[in-house]
């Protein structure tokens, strides 16, 4: 679990603070609805989301929060989880803010070959 700040980049007074899971399975920044709605965010579209029962739903996305993560930050769009549910970090923030997981621990940490600021790749 990690420490994370959300807030809406349309109107920066509305964020939240939360305990987010690391999960390499999933592909995006993840909230339960009941976080979107506080807010405030912009439905986009439906999209399907496969789950990892291989069972496929469509979910709404939503636009767009700055996600801070270890002093990390940068802006995602979410995609919405039933009210109540455990918020996720997903490959694209983890990959976007140059974090690495501890496999043993699952924490997180800066990528030790960019200590201070996240290395954007141009291979």
């Amino acid at each position: 679990m990690e420490k994370i700040k959300v807030w809406n980049i349309f109107d920066p007074q509305k964020y939240l603070e939360t305990e987010a899971l690391v999960d390499t399975g999933a592909t995006l920044l993840a909230l339960p609805a009941n976080f979107i709605k506080r807010l405030s965010l912009r439905k986009m579209r439906a999209v399907p989301v496969r789950y990892a029962n291989n069972q496929i739903e469509s979910r709404d996305l939503y636009t767009a929060v700055t996600l801070e993560i270890l002093g990390r930050s940068a802006t995602f769009d979410v995609l919405e989880l039933p009210e109540g549910s455990q918020s996720l970090i997903g490959q694209i923030p983890l990959e976007a803010l140059d974090l690495v997981v501890n496999p043993k621990s699952g924490k997180l940490s800066p990528n030790p070959l960019s200590p201070d600021a996240p290395m954007m790749d141009l291979i």
